[in-house]
């Protein structure tokens, strides 16, 4: 009939145009008829116009809808195209990225506060990853990108959901199985995301088998050339294998090595061919898997264990193969050349195979001499010569022969009647080149050589250079001191410096050689006494007094002028030694020393953060105490002798400096205490601020709440219907309600004492009435006990009656009153303490109600701030918000 009349309206022109509804009320109208549909067709029509809007109005469908299309999961699950379009209407308003569909993003998080909200229940997980075990490609695939969402939006909650949801994990591993690729490269991405930083379920993922399955997708997919996929797998087992020594064990044991081969066999490769970035994506991800196998931060055994596995499984070789072949992209050379540092560091097999590796160059040379010649080629690119550099380390590293070879190429009897480049030569001719960079890098490369090898330092001495043409040849330590003084640049400095560092260490003969020089003691007496205020320029300072304290210590006293008792005073004098210390304890706080001393590859990310490096920073941490204690100690020898003046004021001084140093050791364990201190109270303020989150988490899910039904009809008075907003006015007033009951409950109970005082002193007050009026009833009677004179009587016997009764009167008025006076002050004793102990009672009570209407008054505060603070987003939004509505 209705239709009728509409179209008998339409056909008489008397049509009237229907109000525009909003989105806002569209949803909500599909809310209540998801919620009140008893027909599943009709809940059904309800989910799909959800599932339409939650992309455009997900704020409003997320606040109204989210329960109801968790209820729909629970109840309908039987009926899987309804639970397919609640599934999609989750993963639209859990979504982290804003939609194209989306006008108006009026909060940039809402997908992360949806996450927060939905995750609180936690049997909304367990729903969840239930429904993965759902092969219906319906059902399991929005409920692998909902959980991808909840998972990037809230990692470290669902973690932890996960880990105690039974089988969670291997319904989310049998996803990998799927035929259907769309599932299973949605899998991998998920459990990328799962397995970030949780090394309990990186180990639960690994013995489900994870590392044969993405073999197996790898291998499907192309190896190298693979596409996106084959770096999804990738990452995931990176996830699996850093920093998780048992995956890295299960993996080396079960064989994985040895399947990594396959990745780097180059040999079908075109020469001119091109690298795609995707290849080149792929290949560096594997290399970073071979570099956590071998990292220097593992455990030694486990690092050594798979070196052993990767040179016999021909793993090194297919490496130094990609690391000489051509066409190889800069970032993929680089990332290869780190890969071998770390496979060949400390492994005597591995370090040997290296050195026999040939360049394809005519003549061949050795691999080691091609990488220090871009090393030291300041054309090439910095991370590149940086990698070099850490390459040419690890192959140095505890390897004595290796070290042995590099001096062996420096000494006259070799290179005599060698043909060809060596690497000393290399060394030595980036050492006094006119580029910084390659000076510090040729610095570093040679002080390798010398880094716990004493008899390599003493055979460094015997290099001599040609300086130029009919000069005699000057030592290699000649000519690195006369650069040091002559250069204004600071790498070229600092490199010089350590390489003097690593060289005077436990050599004595270097330290003599050194002495003998005529300007090197006036060069570092000069940078001790200097104040310069740049920072760069004091920590090279610091480095002089290091040197100058290594001169101290490994000097037999054999130079003349420059004994340790010279060089002792020399500093004391001409420096201080309290400024000595000052300027050797700025590099230990710089945190370029900091960052150079935790790994032994290069962190510097530009070539002017290149200061210090790993050893010399290892060095220089052994032997500042020995340092500290040769220059600020008295020498043992000459302590029998008489001192003179100047001596004794100087060991007076050395006593002063003793004490300071004490002073500055007990100021430390002070620091140290407070540390403690100040870290137990800041774990107290994290648990705070985490109450403080969780309250803060709270008001944002009512907020948005809030905002959703505020957009859901602009035009209604806040007031109104705003229940989110009454709650505080009502927290308020209930508050308040409580401390006056309290405050009222306090009064009565104060009044109700108060009558129990005065009634027990007015109960004193009669007896003590009651005491008198006997005793004066006692005194009448004694009075009355007297007999009278009878005439017959003797006037001298009468009077000795009455002396006698006066004075058993005054005896008894005495005993009487005695008696009653005690018992008066017994009984106000006992009232005075009474009403002492009820004040101390009273005055707690107080006390304890005070300090609870201070807290009350603080929690209304809050309240108070909260609702001005909520009043202002609600005008923020355009809702009109009196000052009135409290």
């Amino acid at each position: 009939m209705e239709l009728f009349k509409s179209g008998l309206k339409t056909v008489l022109g008397h049509s009237e145009p229907s109000p525009e509804v909003s989105g806002a009320e569209t949803v909500e109208r599909l809310v209540e008829r998801l919620r009140s549909a008893t027909l599943l067709e009709d809940r059904r029509d309800a989910c799909r116009g959800l599932k339409a809007m939650s992309k455009k109005f997900r704020v409003e469908v997320g606040a109204q809808g989210m329960g109801d299309l968790t209820d729909v999961l629970v109840n309908d699950s039987a009926d899987s195209e309804i639970t397919s379009y609640a599934l999609d209407s989750l993963c639209n308003i859990t979504c982290r990225e804003p939609f194209d569909e989306e006008e108006d993003i009026a909060h940039p998080e809402i997908g992360d506060q949806f996450t927060e909200i939905f995750i609180k229940a936690p049997e909304n997980v367990n729903l969840v990853v239930g429904l993965l075990a759902e092969y219906d490609f319906k059902i399991r695939y929005p409920a692998v990108k909902l959980i991808t969402n909840l998972l990037t939006n809230r990692a470290r909650e669902l973690q932890d959901l996960i880990l105690v949801s039974p089988m969670a994990v291997s319904k989310m591993m049998d996803l990998l199985n799927d035929p259907r690729e769309v599932v299973r490269n949605d899998a991998l991405i998920m459990l990328a995301q799962l397995t970030k930083g949780n090394a309990n379920i990186q180990k639960i993922v690994a013995f489900e088998g994870a590392f044969d399955r993405l073999y197996d997708v790898i291998v499907e997919e192309g190896t190298a050339e693979g596409g996106i996929v084959v770096e999804d797998c990738l990452l995931l087992m990176l996830n699996l294998l850093r920093n998780n020594a048992s995956n890295q064990s299960f993996f080396r044991e079960g064989s994985y090595i040895q399947k990594l081969t396959p990745f780097f066999n180059l040999n079908s490769e075109e020469p001119d061919a091109g690298w795609s970035a995707q290849k080149v994506s792929n290949v560096h991800y594997m290399l970073q898997v071979v570099r956590t196998l071998v990292s220097p931060s593992n455990p030694k055994q486990d690092t050594s264990a798979a070196q052993r596995v990767m040179h016999a499984c021909g793993l090194l070789s297919l490496l130094c193969q990609v690391l000489m072949a051509s066409g190889v992209p800069a970032d993929i050379l680089t990332e290869t050349i780190n890969a071998v540092s770390e496979v060949i560091r400390g492994s005597d097999v591995n370090q040997q195979f290296f050195a026999q590796v040939m360049a394809p160059s005519e003549p061949p040379r050795p691999a080691i001499v091609v990488l220090l010649m871009s090393m030291v080629n300041e054309k090439q690119p910095f991370v590149l010569r940086c990698a070099v550099l850490y390459c040419f380390q690890c192959y140095l590293y505890r390897n004595q022969h290796g070290q042995a070879a590099v001096v062996q190429t420096l000494l006259p009897s070799q290179t005599a009647g060698s043909s060809g480049i060596t690497a000393g030569q290399l060394l030595c001719g980036g050492l006094f080149s006119n580029d910084p960079l390659s000076n510090w890098f040729s610095a570093v490369a040679l002080s390798h050589a010398l880094v716990s090898s004493p008899e390599q330092r003493a055979q460094l001495l015997r290099v001599q250079l040609a300086t130029s043409v009919g000069n005699p040849p000057v030592s290699l330590l000649q000519q690195s001191v006369t650069i040091l003084q002559q250069t204004a640049r600071l790498q070229t400095r600092v490199g010089l410096l350590m390489l003097l560092g690593t060289w005077l260490a436990h050599c004595t003969p270097a330290a003599n050689q050194l002495l003998h020089i005529p300007s090197t003691v006036p060069y570092l007496m000069s940078q001790l006494t200097s104040n310069e205020s740049d920072e760069l320029e004091q920590l090279c300072q610091g480095v002089c007094a290091f040197i100058m304290g290594l001169c101290v210590i490994s000097t037999d006293s054999s130079v003349p002028n420059y004994t340790k008792e010279d060089l002792t005073q020399l500093i004391e004098r001409r420096v201080g030694v309290e400024t000595f210390l000052n300027k050797l304890s700025l590099v230990m706080k710089h945190e370029l020393y900091s960052r150079s001393l935790k790994h032994p590859q290069l962190s510097a990310r530009e070539p002017r953060h290149l200061v210090f490096e790993h050893e010399f920073c290892k060095l220089f941490k052994a032997l500042e105490g020995a340092v500290i204690k040769a220059v600020t100690m008295e020498d043992e020898e000459g302590g029998s002798q008489s001192p003179s003046p100047e001596e004794e004021n100087d060991s007076q001084m050395v006593q002063r400096y003793k004490q300071l140093i004490r002073q500055q050791d007990e100021e430390l364990a002070s620091l140290r205490a407070s540390r403690s201190v100040l870290e137990a109270q800041t774990e107290a303020q994290l648990l705070q601020i985490s109450e403080l989150s969780s309250s803060v988490a709270q008001l944002r899910d009512q907020t948005t709440l809030l905002r959703a039904q505020i957009n859901t009809d602009p035009n209604r008075p806040v007031a109104a219907g705003d229940a989110s907003a009454s709650a505080y006015q009502q927290q308020m007033a209930l508050m308040s309600e409580q401390h006056n009951q309290q405050m009222a409950a306090l009064n009565a109970d104060w009044e109700r004492r108060m009558q129990e005082l005065t009634s027990e002193n007015s109960r004193l007050q009669e007896i003590l009435e009651s005491q008198e009026q006997e005793q004066q009833h006692q005194q009448q009677a004694m009075t009355n006990m007297a007999p009278p004179a009878s005439p017959a009587a003797d006037p001298a016997e009468v009077t000795t009656l009455r002396s006698q009764v006066s004075d058993l009167q005054r005896q008894l008025a005495t005993v009487q009153l005695g008696g009653a006076d005690a018992e008066l002050a017994t009984l106000r004793h006992q009232v005075s303490d009474l009403q002492r102990a009820e004040l101390r009672a009273r005055d707690a009570e107080l006390e304890e109600l005070r300090r609870e209407q201070e807290d009350l008054l603080v929690l209304l505060t809050d309240q108070e701030a909260r609702q001005e603070e909520y009043k202002r987003r609600l005008r923020q939004l355009g809702v009109q918000v009196e000052d009135d509505d409290d």
